[in-house]
């Protein structure tokens, strides 16, 4: 019978039209449910064993069973098994304990790697806070410090190698002032044979977009615009300074001579180019010089200075502002220098102290008048004998020039 049952062919037997008998039924139905409740079984023990919050974030396959097959394969060890791992009387560790410090190992980087990438998400979404600005006080300046030229000619003077550098500093609005001196004693480029070159150095106008684009123009029109990016003010001029002085020592070394001088200062530049033709080649500067001058201590003057600031009741010697010239060799000096002294805002006092940290003391002009801080009035003879004088609000510098110029004898 159940040889007929298992023929070749495999017929069915026993009922009508070959079909299954009822225990074939039941068979195959008992194999349904015996794999699905494997299948059941199966999830159950997958849940169980796994930490989802831990293989949420980036799960896969091959890394589940890296990390969690140790863990659900050590809770169905026998407790024989234990025993051996835990009991070693030879005093050798058994070839299970490297399997699980591994495990530990892998999982114990994992974790570590988990933290780092977290450590680092939250440093790169945290906003840096910007530091503060903190004023350097009222009567001081922000120098030493790493200003930028915005409008520059780095290679005029280098090329052109003059014998003496005019250096005005002057507003960026003050677009009048630099036409009047480029028509008047600017305009003189050579003299006894010297060549003579002509600057103006500016600050940043805050707030003036239209302005930059008339500097930029007026730059490409007359090549002799530096404008650096600090904020033009009186209360800067000391900056301006410093960064006159930074731009001769980098673009003007084979200039002999430079001479700062206020754009409201008539200068007689044949009598300058006398003057320095017989003057020391280092170490020198000349102008004005005030000796013995007093600090002033009223907090309404214009160039008060608090005590506690520079205690001293005198200042060292120095060349007044509105006109001075040093050797090409100082510009080096007094900036090394700057960095050892108190960075008063009144500029030409700066300096002052500045050559006294190098030891070195200005010199007087070869006549007592040859710089004049208060405006000589003009006539051809007196302006003939002075080297610089400053000039009254609403002086027509123009005529003055031009009849300064004229033919014949000055006196």
């Amino acid at each position: 019978m159940l040889e007929r049952g298992f023929s070749k062919g495999d017929q069915r037997q026993g009922t009508p039209n070959g079909e299954k008998p009822a225990d074939g039924r039941r068979c195959r139905w008992s194999q349904r449910h015996f794999f699905f409740i494997i299948l059941v079984f199966g999830a159950i023990f997958f849940f169980y064993s796994t930490d989802m919050n831990t293989i949420a974030p980036n799960w896969n396959p091959k890394l589940w069973m890296q990390n969690s097959s140790p863990t659900w394969w050590s809770r169905f060890k026998g407790e024989n098994e234990v025993s051996q791992i835990n009991v070693d009387t030879s005093g050798s560790r058994s070839a299970a304990e490297p399997v699980d410090a591994a495990a530990a190992s892998l999982s114990t980087s994992t974790q570590e790697a988990n933290t780092t990438a977290q450590s680092l998400i939250s440093a790169a979404s945290v906003v840096p806070i910007p530091i503060p600005y903190v004023s350097p006080g009222p009567y001081v300046v922000e120098y030493p410090y790493e200003y930028h030229f915005t409008i520059n000619e780095p290679q005029k003077c280098e090329q052109e190698k003059p014998f003496v550098v005019l250096m005005v500093p002057v507003a960026p609005l003050n677009r009048q002032h630099r036409d009047v001196i480029r028509s008047t004693w600017g305009s003189e480029s050579s003299v006894s044979g010297q060549a003579v070159r002509l600057f103006f150095i500016l600050g940043l106008q805050a707030g003036d977009e239209q302005l930059k684009d008339q500097l930029l123009q007026e730059s490409k029109e007359h090549h002799d615009l530096l404008q650096a990016d600090f904020l033009d003010c009186y209360k800067n001029l000391t900056i301006k300074t410093m960064v006159t002085l930074e731009w001769l020592n980098a673009h003007c070394s084979g200039a002999s001579y430079a001479m700062k001088v206020d754009s409201d200062v008539f200068l007689n530049v044949p009598k300058l180019v006398s003057m320095l033709l017989n003057a020391p080649t280092t170490n020198y500067m000349t102008g004005l010089v005030a000796v013995g001058a007093q600090v002033l201590r009223d907090p309404s003057s214009k160039w008060f200075l608090p005590q506690e600031l520079y205690p001293q009741s005198n200042y060292p010697p120095y060349a007044l502002g509105l006109g001075y010239v040093l050797s090409l060799d100082l510009p080096k000096k007094l900036i090394e220098a700057s960095r050892h002294v108190k960075p008063v805002y009144i500029e030409d006092v700066f300096l002052g102290l500045c050559m006294q940290h190098l030891g070195i003391s200005p010199t007087s002009s070869p006549n007592w008048n040859d710089f004049n801080v208060f405006p000589v009035p003009y006539s051809r003879c007196a302006y003939s004998k002075i080297v610089a004088t400053t000039t009254h609000p609403g002086t027509d510098l123009v005529w003055v020039w031009n009849d300064f110029k004229k033919p014949g004898p000055y006196c």
